[in-house]
């Protein structure tokens, strides 16, 4: 697997205990930044984790901000993009295994590490079931 992970300033401390555990995971990946503290805009990051998850070129994303809301919202104007905002364990292993979610958005300032690593552990790992579930998938694309 393939992920492309991505912060603002709001999300880099976050994005810094993931990408150690993405490499314990031996998963390939790309950080797209931020790499500094100074304020930018998480559009800036979204972007492009979206259009390379949507173009295929990773299979998944995962976006950090201050809360999840500016990256998730961001991501989901991306065609084909099917990104959840998530703060549990539970809910990160549904929208995998009923929504088949390509992008993951998380809030620093809403969850700590530990929970965060369990969060995107679950995410990466919980395939999608696919079957009844698959139509409505279908029609959420429809909306695009």
């Amino acid at each position: 697997m393939k992920v492309i992970i991505g912060s603002d300033h709001a999300g880099l401390a976050l994005k810094k205990e993931i990408v150690p555990l993405l490499e314990e995971m031996g998963i390939e990946y790309e950080d797209v930044g931020a790499h500094e503290t100074e304020s930018v805009d998480y559009p800036d990051f979204a972007r492009p984790v979206s259009e390379a998850v949507a173009a295929g070129t990773y299979e998944r994303g995962i976006l950090i901000c201050g809360t999840g809301i500016g990256m998730s919202i961001s991501a989901n104007k991306v065609k084909n993009i099917r990104c959840a905002l998530v703060h549990d364990v539970f809910s990160a292993e549904m929208t995998r295994r009923h929504n088949d979610t390509n992008v993951l958005a998380m809030g620093e300032r809403v969850i700590g590490p530990g929970l965060a690593k369990a969060i995107v552990t679950t995410w990466l790992e919980t395939e999608y079931e696919g079957g009844r579930h698959q139509r409505r998938v279908e029609k959420m694309m429809e909306l695009d």
